[in-house]
């Protein structure tokens, strides 16, 4: 006989976290509900994903659950293995993903570890994606919901870890979740989705990172295709792979930003024409199921959060580097941001975009 699970729902006063919760006390199952305290860049400056507000929904939602509702500090963490990673991120020229920081360290790391030392079996969170058993191992598909498929973000995760993920609204539309907080009178049916670098409130990251990092924002030569200086830029880390506007340069063509060149501290752009990717380069591998990391395979891939995923062929060495083969070129291929790896509907796993 198996034993009971009791399982733990990561809440953040939102509605897909509401929904996840309600869903596991319709089909009987024993929870309790636990929220982070993030830290977050000052007072005038909540962070989004954990405002008084937020905490005030989550006890409520809680409550009309009745299940237990705990607030976990992990303020000094998140600030170390997120913040510190973002800020780091920038100062090697990189456009850093925090998200893919946060799941693995602070939600899939620290908490996880938490909630087990409380009882608890499983962790559940809101997000949309689904977890499906393979004989002995775990699966992490895309969500039903392509258009808010967070198997992205999640590709850092681990058997180990998605043996004990449980993902509740995975199966469901955005529309659908909403539809049933309100059959259910949740009143956080309508409440807006969080976004990304909560950390920063309603701050401007160009501002965060000129508080904290001078350097980061030295300005230096904005150098065109032919190696001539046309202008000057306001920091490299103001500036991200493919942008178009905000460069400050006058031209009868719109210049993009092609590279950051960190050593001498200066932006290369040129025109539409240039940005395009066909090959880079992927460090810092993970593989979901590690003992059939893949070694030269034809894979779908994605390069950001809501790119759309291209074909391409992957080719892992010996020194933990993948190379990627595009089917064709893409004009967001970023360093810092992550590449992640698709077999179908299958989240293989991926790694982050070097320069």
């Amino acid at each position: 006989m198996m034993a009971k699970r009791r399982i733990a729902v990561a809440m953040s006063g939102g509605v897909d976290s509401s929904v996840a919760a309600l869903r596991l006390v319709h089909q009987g199952e024993d929870i309790f509900g636990v929220m982070l305290r993030l830290w977050s860049a000052g007072p005038e400056h909540e962070n989004r994903c954990c405002t008084p507000q937020d905490v005030s929904n989550a006890r409520s939602i809680a409550a009309r659950l009745d299940i237990p509702f705990y607030v976990l500090d992990v303020e000094d963490y998140f600030k170390s293995q997120v913040v510190e990673m973002f800020l780091d991120g920038y100062a090697q020229g990189l456009t850093p993903n925090p998200c893919i920081s946060c799941n693995r360290n602070v939600r899939w790391g620290w908490l996880r570890d938490r909630v087990i030392t409380m009882g608890a079996t499983h962790l559940a969170t809101g997000h949309y994606a689904r977890v499906q058993a393979d004989g002995d191992k775990h699966l992490l598909l895309r969500a039903s919901d392509r258009s808010k498929d967070q198997s992205y973000v999640l590709h850092v995760l681990n058997q180990e870890q998605l043996a004990s993920a449980i993902f509740p609204i995975g199966d469901m539309l955005k529309e659908e979740v909403r539809a049933f907080a309100k059959e259910n009178d949740l009143p956080v049916a309508d409440r807006a989705d969080s976004q990304d670098l909560c950390f920063l409130g309603e701050m401007d990251y160009r501002k965060f990172l000129e508080q904290h990092d001078l350097r980061l924002l030295e300005p230096g030569p904005i150098i065109d295709a032919n190696k001539a200086q046309i202008g000057t830029h306001s920091g490299l880390a103001a500036y991200t792979i493919g942008q178009r506007k905000g460069i400050g340069v006058a031209a009868p063509e719109p210049y993009y930003v092609i590279e950051k060149d960190v050593a001498e501290n200066a932006l290369i752009v040129g025109h539409r024409r240039d940005l395009g990717r066909k090959t880079f380069k992927v460090g810092s591998i993970h593989w979901i199921n590690a003992e059939s990391s893949p070694t030269k395979i034809s894979v779908m891939v994605q390069v950001r959060y809501k790119s759309k995923p291209v074909q391409a062929q992957i080719e892992h060495d010996c020194d933990g580097i993948v190379f990627v083969q595009l089917s064709e070129p893409l004009v967001d291929v970023t360093p810092g941001q992550w590449a992640v790896f698709y077999d179908d509907e299958i989240c293989i796993g991926g790694g982050m975009i070097l320069p």
